[in-house]
């Protein structure tokens, strides 16, 4: 299963928290591509449903690995 950022933003507006089958329907439902899909197939069945991405990719980037501030500039 290999995540990027461009295959994570299809799902930001995902129905969280949601089960790996409403995910899927989700996905399919807004012309993902193949690969979401496929991503999406590739996780555990579960019984709980899946909270955010974090839950499915544990290195999804939050805000705060986007945020660089200059320590110098004031």
């Amino acid at each position: 299963m290999i995540w990027t950022m461009e295959l994570a933003s299809y799902l930001d507006d995902a129905p969280w928290p949601a089960t790996k089958e409403e995910l899927i329907d989700y996905a399919n439902r807004i012309g993902a591509p193949i690969e979401v899909i496929e991503n999406l197939q590739e996780l555990e069945d579960s019984d709980e449903p899946y909270e955010s991405m974090e839950d499915i990719w544990i290195d999804y980037p939050s805000d705060q690995d986007f945020f660089f501030e200059d320590e110098n500039e004031y």
